[in-house]
């Protein structure tokens, strides 16, 4: 096989989770891009309807579904919609994630209901659907591909338990990684500042002028933000062949910072 087509998706068939908007949006646009059947979800159909068009105009097939990625019995449902749909799983992105509320806090100031909030979105929904994932694909196998965070790594002022919950997100990528193989690869993609509008509502930088200040102030080497498209990319390559001795591990896309 030619080295560039190891980057090819044909025929396969990808749920991405969180994928009405953002990064998870590039993610699926992506994947699809690269020859995958893609089943979009999140909690608002709208967004996803929008997205699976935009799947379509690729000449891929999509399916939008919309599912609480914290609720166990509709990420089942999830991948048996995948299943029923294009007859098979093969990757399966945990995007899903953020600040529940768009504010973050010190972890001496989060209360115990926002804490439990963060660890549910941004652990333990990446826990369940990995195993929901892993029993759907069985022993034809596949890849998991977890969304992570720049903020698993250093001490994180005001944004704590989200910190944390990368930060053990990354440890069960490790795990999972070495109880699934070699049937299924497990990886993560840990992105660095990208102005989406999650993070544009928590960072507060609503205006250019803000978005500038702070490009200054974190001082990324590449001198940019990130872009979605960015870290579609680096899950394109994690889910496919050319990937296919690369497991447990993650990835930073952060323009070196």
């Amino acid at each position: 096989m030619a080295i560039l087509d190891q980057f090819a998706l044909d025929g396969q068939v990808a749920v991405v989770t969180g994928a009405g908007k953002g990064i998870g949006r590039s993610i699926a646009i992506g994947l699809a891009e690269a020859g995958a059947d893609v089943v979009v979800a999140s909690r608002t159909q709208a967004d996803l309807d929008t997205v699976a068009d935009e799947i379509r105009a690729t000449g891929r097939r999509a399916l939008a579904v919309a599912s609480d990625a914290t609720d166990r019995s509709a990420l089942e449902a999830l991948a048996q919609a995948a299943i029923a749909q294009f007859g098979k799983l093969d990757i399966w992105v945990n995007n899903a994630g953020g600040i529940p509320g768009g504010t973050p806090d010190y972890l001496t100031r989060t209360s115990e209901e926002s804490f439990d909030a963060q660890i549910d979105l941004n652990l333990k929904a990446v826990w369940m659907g990995s195993t929901v994932a892993a029993r759907a694909m069985g022993e034809a196998g596949g890849a998991i591909v977890n969304i992570s965070s720049r903020a698993a790594y250093g001490p994180q002022v005001k944004n704590g338990p989200y910190g944390a919950a990368k930060a053990a997100t990354n440890s069960l990528t490790e795990t999972l990684g070495w109880e699934l193989a070699p049937t299924i690869r497990v990886n993560a993609v840990a992105p660095g500042p990208i102005p989406t509008e999650n993070f544009d509502d928590c960072m507060g930088t609503d205006t250019q002028e803000k978005r500038a200040a702070l490009l200054k102030h974190i001082g990324i080497p590449m001198r940019r933000y990130g872009e979605p498209r960015d870290i579609a990319s680096a899950v394109v390559f994690l889910a496919s062949p050319a990937a296919s001795w690369i497991t447990g591990q993650c990835l930073y896309v952060t323009g070196g910072r």
